[in-house]
Parts: C-alpha cells; structure tokens; sequence
C-alpha cells in the first residue's frame, strides 16, 4: 500500500495498486502459451501491468454514522450569538446565504461539515483540468425559471436574455455505444426497426400532453396549484408500470427510460414514481438549448457562491445537535455552541431525526447510493469511427458513462484528460447496494469501472493511470411511489417557525434548481421572520 494524495489534494486514506486480475483476453493468451513449442516462445516475455494509482476520497461516512449512532462528541468550547445559523454547505445553503446577502442581511454563519462548501457540487482540480464530482451540468433555464435566471445573469452566464456560448455545451454533446459502434445522441438510433420509432413517437406524444397540463414543472412549487386526481395517481404507481400501461415495450425505449431515471434519481424505473419519471421528461421545454456546462462542473456555480459568502462559512464545522433554548436556538459543534434566532437546516432531509430536538419523524424517502470516479487518461483511446463527445453512454451497461471535463476548451483537446464516471447503483434496494458500495475496496470498483469501460475502448487500461473514486452513500432521494404528496414532505415544505428545512430533498427531486428554490424560500421565511 502506498500513500498517494488524490486528484483534489484532500488528505484521506487512499492506496496504489498495480492493474491486477488478469483480462479474458490475458488469460487466454496464457493458455495459448503453454501449447506452444519451446523454440515458439523464444524472444517471448510477459509485457508487465501499467502502473494504476489513485484511492478513495471524501470519506467521511464514519462522521454520519457517529450522529447515527448518536455517539459522544466533545463539548463546545466557547459561545457565539448570532442571528441565523445556515446548517449545511451545498447549494440549498449556499442559495441561502446569496439570498441573505443579496437582502443587505449579513448576520448569519453558514456551518459546512467538510473542508470546503458545495455538497454535489463539489469539484478537483489537477495539473490538466478541474472536474467535476458530482453534479457536472445546469439545464438552460426557461424564462419562468426567474430565480435560477437571476443567479445566472450576476455570474455573467446571460446577458440581456442571450447565453453565453463559451458555457453552452459544445458538440458533439452526447453519443451513445450500441451494436458496436458510437452514434451521435443518447436516444438508441441504430438497429431499430419502425415499430421501436413509432414507440418513441408515442411517448413524445404523451408528454407533450401532460407537459401542457402544468403539473410538472421546475422547480416543482410552480406546478403545485396545476395537481390533478390523474396527476396524483401517478404517484401511486412506478414509472415502469405507467409503461406497461401505455404499451411501451420497445426494449429500445424501455432502456432509455430506465437510463434517464437511474441518471436523475439513481433508481430504476422499475422503483420510481411515474410521477417522477414522468417530470423528467414534461418539466423541460422541448427545444432548450445546452445544457451550461463547465470543466468542474457545477462547481463553477459553488465556487462563485463560497467566494461571495466566504466571510460567513465555517468549514470543518460538524453539527451534532439542534435544540431550542426559549425562543432561540442552540446548534452544537465540537467547536462552538451558536446561539441562533432562526436556523435554516440545509442539510440532507434523513440528518434531520439524527440532529433535531424535539425528534422530526423519520424522512420517508430513500437515498439513492452513488460512486463517481476521476479517471486521469495519460492519452486517448484509439477509435476510428467517431469523436469524442462531452457525455459518453455505453447501451444495456448499469452504469451510466462518462463525462470529459477537457471538452470545453476552447483549442485543441490535450492529449491527457480526465473522464468523471459515474453509476447509480440501482440494481437493488438501497441499503443492499449501500452495503456493496461500502463493502468493495478501491481496487475491486476501479477493476469494474475499467471493465464496463472496454465494451466501448478496448484499450482503456493503457490509457488510465489514475482513478479516484468518491463514494456517495445516500447521495440524491430516489422518489418511489408515495414521495412526491407525502404528507410529511409536504409538511416540511411549508415554513413554519425560526427553524426551517431548505433542501432539495423537500421537492424529491435532486435538481439544482429545486436545491436553489428551497434554499431562497427559507431565507425569504427567515427574513420575515425577524422582520428585516
């Protein structure tokens, strides 16, 4: 075991491994060997392994289970007394404070647990790009996205309604591998036959119907007065059965939809809401253009935001524990006691019965468990057929692709990149997969990402020499049937009180836009609250 420093430089316990179990082909070639002559192997010897490093990071799972487990902490050492405490760093809490401040209000501290503010918007950085390490993308927002439109005006992203085209996704976008080759786009093209096309026509069809009912839009609260009794129905079922329903079979399409909900929800469609599945598709404008996309992905957006609000984030700043004291609040860390007026808790939804007194009830929907991997490519894998493209999707594989933090720049491609990786893993329940997640070592999961990557490159393990690999235990909610009018979602959406939940959990669906909503209703709520 060596010690390596991942991409990112955050110390954690990471290892360096050699490619180690052997290919099929590799172990083929050793049997071919043995039947040979002597003089046959003559001038022969065994090419050795590339050299693989990397490890794991942002491991912090022991510190959620400590609150879990309702473990000890030390005792607060000193006391502060400040208005507003923001509870969390991601976007939610981020949008929260830019919000605060954007009011003139800058008597609030926003506490991060880690050691810089983001959440899934988190990003690295190495001697060839930035990238991402979660979210990667912002969908172009439509003109009723007032609020993710005004963010994006303040951060030069639009100017007097036109885009700015050095942030527009350049092409080739997206491609997908299938029947052994790359075509351009994710929707399955190739060997289909017309039945599979007429398949596809009629799911456009129906949700351009529903689309034009108003139920379903972004960020969902817009489309809460537009609810229906066929609309609420749709979350009594899963999105697969909304399919069988339709007659949708096409094996083509069928994978596709279950692709495009393990992207957004990290579940199969055979486990989400048709409700949600059915979002995914009719929140959206047919026609947007993009999507916004930068090398770090989301973390461009993060990075602005922590700039602004760096004189109220506290980083390394672990909350254990939120209790009322009179008509105050008083949030513990292993640091500072905060005597607070208001707390905006912008923490993930399942945290809050961990944290909270009196006790919220258990957070009703499941989390989805993730692994996203960096893979640093020392060149690029020879293909013949087709040029790389920024999202890279392999049909029928469980996971989801790749993305190439390089392919924004604006010159020539370098020869060295970084891919991100991702996969939802949803080939089971969620704390069965929790469990395989956590149960692998670094070189079990960089072997698998490596083999799903050959369907598609071949040559793949002589191009990489570096994997991290960030593991994401509950990272988004997966909205099964029953999340999205569950009476206590709906309850923690409505502020009431000096403690109030800004989350992207609250809308079920883990968007940014949602995450940006919820975090500016709180601090909307807050700002009435203490009548400033």
């Amino acid at each position: 075991m060596d010690i390596v420093r991942p991409l990112d430089g955050t110390p954690v316990r990471v290892v360096s491994e050699d490619s180690s179990s052997p290919t099929r082909r590799a172990f083929t070639s050793g049997l071919l060997a043995t039947s040979l002559s002597a003089p046959a192997l003559l001038g022969m010897t065994r090419k050795a392994p590339r050299r693989l490093d990397g490890g794991f990071v942002f491991e912090d799972q022991e510190r959620g289970h400590k609150l879990r487990d309702h473990a000890q902490f030390h005792a607060p050492k000193r006391t502060e007394k400040v208005p507003v405490v923001i509870v969390g760093g991601g976007i939610a809490g981020l949008s929260a404070g830019w919000w605060l401040q954007k009011r003139n209000f800058n008597d609030f501290v926003l506490l991060e647990l880690g050691d810089r503010a983001g959440g899934n918007a988190r990003w690295g950085e190495n001697s060839i790009t930035p990238f991402p390490w979660a979210a990667h993308y912002l969908p172009v927002p439509g003109k009723r996205a007032t609020l993710v439109r005004e963010l994006c005006e303040e951060l030069g992203l639009l100017k007097d309604g036109v885009w700015d085209e050095r942030w527009l996704c350049h092409s080739q976008q997206e491609r997908l591998f299938i029947n052994g080759h790359w075509q351009e786009g994710i929707e399955p093209q190739d060997g289909l036959a017309q039945d599979d096309f007429d398949q596809f026509r009629h799911f456009s069809e129906r949700i351009k119907a529903m689309r034009e009912t108003g139920s379903f839009r972004v960020p969902s609260e817009d489309g809460a007065a537009h609810q229906t009794a066929a609309s609420r129905e749709l979350d009594r079922i899963t999105f697969g059965d909304w399919m069988r329903r339709e007659g949708l079979y096409s094996p083509y399409l069928r994978w596709y939809l279950d692709y495009c909900t393990r992207d957004d929800y990290g579940a199969s469609a055979g486990r989400v809401s048709a409700w949600a599945g059915v979002h995914y598709f009719a929140s959206r404008e047919p026609d947007e253009k993009g999507p916004l996309t930068w090398p770090e992905g989301n973390g461009w957006i993060a990075r602005r935001l922590i700039d602004r609000l760096s004189a109220h984030i506290r980083t390394d700043s672990m909350v254990h524990h939120i209790r009322p004291n009179g008509r105050r609040w008083q949030v513990f860390t292993e640091g500072v006691l905060y005597d607070a007026e208001a707390v905006i808790f912008s923490a993930p939804m399942f945290l809050a019965s961990w944290m909270i007194e009196p006790q919220p009830p258990a957070w009703p929907i499941p989390y989805a468990p993730w692994l996203v991997a960096n893979l640093t490519l020392d060149r690029w894998p020879k293909e013949a057929d087709s040029e790389p493209a920024w999202d890279n999707v392999v049909y029928g594989s469980p996971t989801l692709g790749y993305v190439v933090a390089t392919h924004q720049n604006l010159g020539r491609q370098p020869n060295r990149t970084v891919w991100t990786f991702y996969w939802a893993l949803a080939e089971g329940a969620p704390a069965d997969m929790r469990r395989v997640l956590l149960g692998g070592d670094w070189n079990y999961w960089s072997q698998r990402i490596l083999a799903d990557l050959e369907r598609a490159h071949p040559d793949i393990r002589s191009c990489v020499s570096r994997i991290d690999i960030n593991r994401l235990g509950h990272a988004m909610p997966s909205p099964v049937p029953g999340s999205i009018f569950h009476p206590e979602r709906l309850r923690r959406t409505r502020p009431q009180g000096s403690l109030v939940y800004a989350h992207s959990d609250l809308s079920a669906l883990p968007l940014i836009e949602e995450a940006q909503y919820r975090g500016v209703a709180a601090a909307r709520h807050v700002l009435h609250l203490l009548g400033r």
